[in-house]
Protein backbone atom coordinates (compact mmCIF):
# COMPACT_ATOMS: atom_id res chain seq x y z
CA UNK A 1 0.00 0.00 0.00
CA UNK A 2 1.35 3.40 -0.97
CA UNK A 3 2.21 5.50 2.09
CA UNK A 4 0.34 8.77 2.51
CA UNK A 5 1.91 12.20 2.71
CA UNK A 6 0.01 13.17 5.90
CA UNK A 7 1.22 10.01 7.66
CA UNK A 8 4.76 10.82 6.54
CA UNK A 9 4.30 14.25 8.11
CA UNK A 10 3.44 12.54 11.39
CA UNK A 11 -0.37 12.44 11.42
CA UNK A 12 -1.74 8.94 10.87
CA UNK A 13 -5.44 9.38 10.14
CA UNK A 14 -5.97 5.68 9.56
CA UNK A 15 -4.49 4.81 12.94
CA UNK A 16 -6.69 7.46 14.55
CA UNK A 17 -9.76 5.97 12.91
CA UNK A 18 -8.84 2.44 13.98
CA UNK A 19 -8.31 3.52 17.56
CA UNK A 20 -11.52 5.53 17.67
CA UNK A 21 -13.43 2.52 16.33
CA UNK A 22 -12.86 0.86 19.71
CA UNK A 23 -14.57 3.71 21.60
CA UNK A 24 -18.13 2.26 21.74
CA UNK A 25 -16.81 -0.83 23.52
CA UNK A 26 -14.52 1.16 25.83
CA UNK A 27 -17.27 3.61 26.77
CA UNK A 28 -20.14 1.16 27.20
CA UNK A 29 -20.12 1.70 30.98
CA UNK A 30 -19.90 5.51 30.75
CA UNK A 31 -23.52 6.21 29.92
CA UNK A 32 -26.56 7.43 31.78
CA UNK A 33 -30.19 8.27 30.93
CA UNK A 34 -30.35 11.33 28.69
CA UNK A 35 -27.56 10.42 26.29
CA UNK A 36 -28.65 10.63 22.65
CA UNK A 37 -26.81 9.62 19.51
CA UNK A 38 -23.43 7.94 19.49
CA UNK A 39 -19.79 8.78 20.07
CA UNK A 40 -18.07 10.26 17.04
CA UNK A 41 -20.54 12.90 15.93
CA UNK A 42 -19.74 16.58 15.52
CA UNK A 43 -21.33 17.20 18.90
CA UNK A 44 -22.46 15.17 21.90
CA UNK A 45 -26.19 15.08 22.58
CA UNK A 46 -27.84 15.01 26.00
CA UNK A 47 -31.53 15.48 26.83
CA UNK A 48 -32.05 16.89 30.33
CA UNK A 49 -35.04 15.39 32.15
CA UNK A 50 -36.65 18.68 33.18
CA UNK A 51 -39.44 16.86 35.02
CA UNK A 52 -37.01 16.28 37.91
CA UNK A 53 -36.48 20.01 38.49
CA UNK A 54 -38.53 23.14 38.98
CA UNK A 55 -35.69 25.48 38.02
CA UNK A 56 -32.74 23.47 36.70
CA UNK A 57 -29.42 25.30 36.55
CA UNK A 58 -26.58 23.88 34.48
CA UNK A 59 -23.15 23.98 36.10
CA UNK A 60 -19.96 23.59 34.05
CA UNK A 61 -16.26 23.39 34.78
CA UNK A 62 -13.05 22.45 33.00
CA UNK A 63 -9.59 21.48 34.13
CA UNK A 64 -6.42 19.58 33.32
CA UNK A 65 -4.10 17.16 35.12
CA UNK A 66 -1.07 19.45 35.15
CA UNK A 67 2.47 18.20 35.55
CA UNK A 68 1.26 15.00 37.23
CA UNK A 69 1.35 13.79 33.62
CA UNK A 70 5.15 13.84 33.85
CA UNK A 71 4.92 11.05 36.43
CA UNK A 72 2.65 9.02 34.14
CA UNK A 73 5.18 9.40 31.31
CA UNK A 74 8.06 8.34 33.54
CA UNK A 75 6.20 5.31 34.92
CA UNK A 76 4.62 4.46 31.54
CA UNK A 77 1.28 4.20 33.34
CA UNK A 78 -1.66 5.93 31.72
CA UNK A 79 -4.68 4.27 33.32
CA UNK A 80 -4.98 6.69 36.26
CA UNK A 81 -4.71 10.20 34.80
CA UNK A 82 -8.08 9.93 33.06
CA UNK A 83 -9.67 9.11 36.42
CA UNK A 84 -7.85 12.05 37.99
CA UNK A 85 -9.31 14.43 35.45
CA UNK A 86 -12.92 13.25 35.72
CA UNK A 87 -12.84 13.15 39.53
CA UNK A 88 -11.30 16.61 39.77
CA UNK A 89 -14.02 18.04 37.54
CA UNK A 90 -16.78 16.24 39.48
CA UNK A 91 -15.47 17.70 42.75
CA UNK A 92 -15.42 21.20 41.27
CA UNK A 93 -19.15 21.15 40.49
CA UNK A 94 -20.36 19.11 43.47
CA UNK A 95 -19.27 21.96 45.77
CA UNK A 96 -22.20 23.87 44.23
CA UNK A 97 -24.51 20.95 44.89
CA UNK A 98 -24.53 19.85 41.24
CA UNK A 99 -25.02 16.32 39.99
CA UNK A 100 -22.70 15.49 37.05
CA UNK A 101 -24.45 14.80 33.73
CA UNK A 102 -21.80 14.51 31.04
CA UNK A 103 -18.09 14.92 30.38
CA UNK A 104 -15.99 15.69 27.30
CA UNK A 105 -12.25 15.22 27.00
CA UNK A 106 -9.37 16.64 24.98
CA UNK A 107 -6.20 14.66 24.28
CA UNK A 108 -3.35 16.31 22.39
CA UNK A 109 -0.21 14.41 21.42
CA UNK A 110 2.60 14.41 18.92
CA UNK A 111 2.13 10.82 17.79
CA UNK A 112 -0.90 8.74 18.73
CA UNK A 113 -0.11 5.42 20.41
CA UNK A 114 -3.02 3.00 20.44
CA UNK A 115 -2.15 1.36 23.78
CA UNK A 116 -1.69 4.66 25.59
CA UNK A 117 -4.93 6.03 24.12
CA UNK A 118 -6.87 2.99 25.30
CA UNK A 119 -5.48 3.22 28.84
CA UNK A 120 -6.43 6.89 29.10
CA UNK A 121 -9.94 6.31 27.74
CA UNK A 122 -10.47 3.37 30.09
CA UNK A 123 -9.61 5.72 32.96
CA UNK A 124 -12.15 8.27 31.72
CA UNK A 125 -14.80 5.58 31.38
CA UNK A 126 -14.16 4.04 34.81
CA UNK A 127 -14.41 7.37 36.61
CA UNK A 128 -17.46 8.45 34.63
CA UNK A 129 -19.22 5.20 35.54
CA UNK A 130 -18.33 5.62 39.24
CA UNK A 131 -19.68 9.18 39.21
CA UNK A 132 -22.77 8.32 37.13
CA UNK A 133 -21.57 10.74 34.46
CA UNK A 134 -21.76 10.11 30.71
CA UNK A 135 -18.73 10.49 28.45
CA UNK A 136 -20.42 11.87 25.33
CA UNK A 137 -17.54 13.10 23.20
CA UNK A 138 -14.10 14.61 22.95
CA UNK A 139 -11.20 15.49 20.69
CA UNK A 140 -7.98 13.66 19.97
CA UNK A 141 -5.43 15.85 18.19
CA UNK A 142 -2.21 14.58 16.60
CA UNK A 143 0.26 17.47 16.42
CA UNK A 144 3.74 16.36 15.36
CA UNK A 145 6.54 18.55 16.67
CA UNK A 146 4.34 20.19 19.27
CA UNK A 147 4.98 17.73 22.13
CA UNK A 148 8.06 15.87 23.29
CA UNK A 149 8.15 12.24 22.10
CA UNK A 150 5.92 10.05 24.28
CA UNK A 151 4.14 13.01 25.88
CA UNK A 152 0.59 14.29 25.67
CA UNK A 153 -1.75 16.72 27.39
CA UNK A 154 -5.24 16.20 28.77
CA UNK A 155 -8.10 18.49 29.64
CA UNK A 156 -11.77 17.95 30.25
CA UNK A 157 -15.10 19.73 30.55
CA UNK A 158 -17.96 18.61 32.75
CA UNK A 159 -21.59 19.72 32.82
CA UNK A 160 -23.93 19.07 35.73
CA UNK A 161 -27.27 20.25 37.02
CA UNK A 162 -28.63 21.57 40.31
CA UNK A 163 -31.99 22.89 41.45
CA UNK A 164 -31.73 26.66 41.65
CA UNK A 165 -32.93 26.78 45.25
CA UNK A 166 -30.38 24.10 46.24
CA UNK A 167 -27.27 25.86 44.93
CA UNK A 168 -24.56 26.03 47.58
CA UNK A 169 -22.87 29.40 47.62
CA UNK A 170 -21.91 29.93 51.23
CA UNK A 171 -24.53 32.61 51.91
CA UNK A 172 -25.81 30.65 54.93
CA UNK A 173 -22.38 30.33 56.57
CA UNK A 174 -22.18 32.04 59.97
CA UNK A 175 -19.83 32.21 62.96
CA UNK A 176 -20.08 29.08 65.05
CA UNK A 177 -20.42 26.70 62.10
CA UNK A 178 -18.10 23.69 62.07
CA UNK A 179 -15.57 22.70 59.41
CA UNK A 180 -15.13 19.06 58.43
CA UNK A 181 -12.15 17.83 56.41
CA UNK A 182 -12.31 14.83 54.08
CA UNK A 183 -9.13 12.83 53.54
CA UNK A 184 -7.24 13.08 50.28
CA UNK A 185 -5.37 10.18 48.70
CA UNK A 186 -2.18 12.25 48.42
CA UNK A 187 -1.27 15.20 46.22
CA UNK A 188 -4.35 14.69 44.01
CA UNK A 189 -3.55 16.88 40.96
CA UNK A 190 -1.88 19.91 42.52
CA UNK A 191 1.58 20.94 43.65
CA UNK A 192 3.40 18.56 41.30
CA UNK A 193 5.80 21.14 39.88
CA UNK A 194 7.14 21.80 43.37
CA UNK A 195 7.00 18.14 44.42
CA UNK A 196 8.90 17.07 41.30
CA UNK A 197 11.56 19.69 41.97
CA UNK A 198 12.05 18.48 45.55
CA UNK A 199 11.98 14.74 44.86
CA UNK A 200 13.68 14.52 41.48
CA UNK A 201 16.02 17.54 41.36
CA UNK A 202 16.97 18.22 44.97
CA UNK A 203 16.90 14.64 46.29
CA UNK A 204 17.77 13.08 42.91
CA UNK A 205 15.27 10.28 43.41
CA UNK A 206 13.76 8.26 40.57
CA UNK A 207 10.06 7.40 40.16
CA UNK A 208 10.84 3.70 40.69
CA UNK A 209 12.70 4.30 43.98
CA UNK A 210 11.09 2.48 46.91
CA UNK A 211 10.54 4.94 49.76
CA UNK A 212 10.20 3.21 53.16
CA UNK A 213 8.21 6.09 54.70
CA UNK A 214 5.65 5.74 51.91
CA UNK A 215 5.64 1.95 51.79
CA UNK A 216 5.74 2.04 48.00
CA UNK A 217 7.62 3.37 44.99
CA UNK A 218 7.71 7.15 44.73
CA UNK A 219 6.01 7.07 41.33
CA UNK A 220 3.17 4.92 42.67
CA UNK A 221 2.61 7.39 45.51
CA UNK A 222 2.54 10.32 43.10
CA UNK A 223 0.09 8.55 40.77
CA UNK A 224 -2.49 7.83 43.47
CA UNK A 225 -5.88 8.71 42.04
CA UNK A 226 -7.51 12.01 42.88
CA UNK A 227 -10.51 11.03 45.03
CA UNK A 228 -14.04 11.82 43.89
CA UNK A 229 -16.23 13.04 46.73
CA UNK A 230 -19.22 13.48 44.40
CA UNK A 231 -21.38 10.42 45.19
CA UNK A 232 -20.94 10.80 48.97
CA UNK A 233 -21.60 14.55 48.97
CA UNK A 234 -24.71 14.25 46.79
CA UNK A 235 -26.12 11.54 49.07
CA UNK A 236 -25.50 13.70 52.15
CA UNK A 237 -27.10 16.77 50.56
CA UNK A 238 -30.29 14.77 49.99
CA UNK A 239 -30.26 13.67 53.62
CA UNK A 240 -29.24 16.87 55.42
CA UNK A 241 -30.45 19.65 53.09
CA UNK A 242 -34.10 18.81 52.63
CA UNK A 243 -36.24 21.27 50.64
CA UNK A 244 -38.01 23.76 52.89
CA UNK A 245 -35.77 23.00 55.88
CA UNK A 246 -32.74 24.93 57.19
CA UNK A 247 -29.56 23.71 55.52
CA UNK A 248 -27.23 21.60 57.63
CA UNK A 249 -24.52 21.51 54.93
CA UNK A 250 -23.81 25.14 54.05
CA UNK A 251 -20.73 25.23 51.83
CA UNK A 252 -18.00 23.04 50.37
CA UNK A 253 -14.52 23.86 49.12
CA UNK A 254 -12.42 21.60 46.90
CA UNK A 255 -8.83 21.90 48.17
CA UNK A 256 -6.89 22.11 44.92
CA UNK A 257 -4.32 24.66 43.70
CA UNK A 258 -4.11 27.35 46.36
CA UNK A 259 -4.63 24.91 49.23
CA UNK A 260 -6.67 26.02 52.22
CA UNK A 261 -5.72 29.68 52.02
CA UNK A 262 -7.06 30.40 48.54
CA UNK A 263 -9.89 27.88 48.12
CA UNK A 264 -11.94 28.21 51.31
CA UNK A 265 -12.49 31.99 50.93
CA UNK A 266 -14.20 31.32 47.60
CA UNK A 267 -17.26 30.06 49.53
CA UNK A 268 -17.21 32.46 52.49
CA UNK A 269 -19.34 35.55 53.05
CA UNK A 270 -17.27 38.69 53.71
CA UNK A 271 -18.27 38.74 57.38
CA UNK A 272 -16.74 35.32 58.16
CA UNK A 273 -13.33 33.71 58.47
CA UNK A 274 -12.52 30.02 58.72
CA UNK A 275 -9.91 28.86 61.23
CA UNK A 276 -8.27 25.53 60.35
CA UNK A 277 -6.49 23.83 63.24
CA UNK A 278 -3.30 21.95 62.40
CA UNK A 279 -2.98 18.71 64.29
CA UNK A 280 -6.69 17.90 64.07
CA UNK A 281 -6.01 15.35 61.32
CA UNK A 282 -3.01 13.12 60.48
CA UNK A 283 -0.61 14.52 57.87
CA UNK A 284 0.21 11.80 55.28
CA UNK A 285 3.89 10.82 54.97
CA UNK A 286 4.31 12.29 51.46
CA UNK A 287 3.62 15.78 52.79
CA UNK A 288 5.92 15.22 55.76
CA UNK A 289 8.71 14.31 53.33
CA UNK A 290 8.04 17.38 51.18
CA UNK A 291 8.08 19.63 54.25
CA UNK A 292 11.28 18.10 55.61
CA UNK A 293 13.37 17.93 52.46
CA UNK A 294 11.94 20.97 50.71
CA UNK A 295 12.55 23.17 53.74
CA UNK A 296 9.28 24.90 52.91
CA UNK A 297 7.73 27.64 54.96
CA UNK A 298 4.74 26.16 56.75
CA UNK A 299 2.40 28.82 55.42
CA UNK A 300 3.38 27.90 51.87
CA UNK A 301 2.76 24.21 52.54
CA UNK A 302 -0.90 24.91 53.30
CA UNK A 303 -1.25 27.16 50.26
CA UNK A 304 0.35 24.78 47.75
CA UNK A 305 -0.67 21.32 48.97
CA UNK A 306 -3.88 19.84 50.38
CA UNK A 307 -1.87 18.35 53.30
CA UNK A 308 -4.18 15.33 53.45
CA UNK A 309 -7.54 17.14 53.19
CA UNK A 310 -9.09 17.11 49.73
CA UNK A 311 -12.49 18.62 50.54
CA UNK A 312 -13.77 20.94 53.25
CA UNK A 313 -17.41 20.87 54.36
CA UNK A 314 -18.88 23.76 56.37
CA UNK A 315 -21.86 22.61 58.41
CA UNK A 316 -24.25 23.64 61.13
CA UNK A 317 -22.39 22.98 64.37
CA UNK A 318 -25.19 20.93 65.92
CA UNK A 319 -25.10 18.50 62.96
CA UNK A 320 -21.32 18.22 62.66
CA UNK A 321 -20.95 14.88 64.41
CA UNK A 322 -23.85 13.30 62.51
CA UNK A 323 -22.49 14.50 59.16
CA UNK A 324 -18.98 13.29 60.04
CA UNK A 325 -20.37 9.86 60.90
CA UNK A 326 -22.35 9.80 57.64
CA UNK A 327 -19.24 10.64 55.61
CA UNK A 328 -17.31 7.85 57.31
CA UNK A 329 -20.17 5.46 56.54
CA UNK A 330 -19.73 6.40 52.87
CA UNK A 331 -16.11 5.24 53.04
CA UNK A 332 -14.33 8.57 53.58
CA UNK A 333 -12.03 9.47 56.44
CA UNK A 334 -13.35 12.67 57.99
CA UNK A 335 -12.40 14.91 60.90
CA UNK A 336 -13.58 18.10 62.57
CA UNK A 337 -10.72 20.42 61.63
CA UNK A 338 -11.91 23.95 62.37
CA UNK A 339 -14.70 26.47 62.79
CA UNK A 340 -16.17 29.64 61.33
CA UNK A 341 -15.52 32.90 63.21
CA UNK A 342 -16.23 36.56 62.61
CA UNK A 343 -13.87 38.03 60.07
CA UNK A 344 -13.40 39.40 56.57
CA UNK A 345 -13.70 36.34 54.31
CA UNK A 346 -10.29 34.75 54.90
CA UNK A 347 -8.99 31.31 55.85
CA UNK A 348 -6.34 30.96 58.55
CA UNK A 349 -4.35 27.86 59.48
CA UNK A 350 -3.33 27.85 63.14
CA UNK A 351 -1.82 25.42 65.59
CA UNK A 352 -4.41 23.38 67.46
CA UNK A 353 -4.60 24.09 71.18
CA UNK A 354 -3.58 21.18 73.42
Amino acid sequence: MKSRAYAKAGVDIDLGNRVKATLPELLACARRPGVLGKIGGFGGLFALDKRRYRQPVLVSSMDGVGTKLKIAFAMNRHDTVGQDLVNHCVNDIVVLGAEPLFFLDYLGTGKLKAGVFEEIIKGFAKACAENRCALIGGETAQMPGFYQPGEYDLSGTIVGVVEKTAILGGRDVKPGDAVIGLASSGLHTNGYSLARKIFFEQLRLKPDCFIPELGCKLGDELLKIHISYGPAILALLKRFNRPGCPRKIKALAHITGGGFVDNIPRVLPKRCDVVIRKGSWPIPPVFQLLAKHGRLDEAELYQVFNMGVGMVVIVENSSAEAITRALKAKGHQAWLIGEVVKGTGAARVVQATP
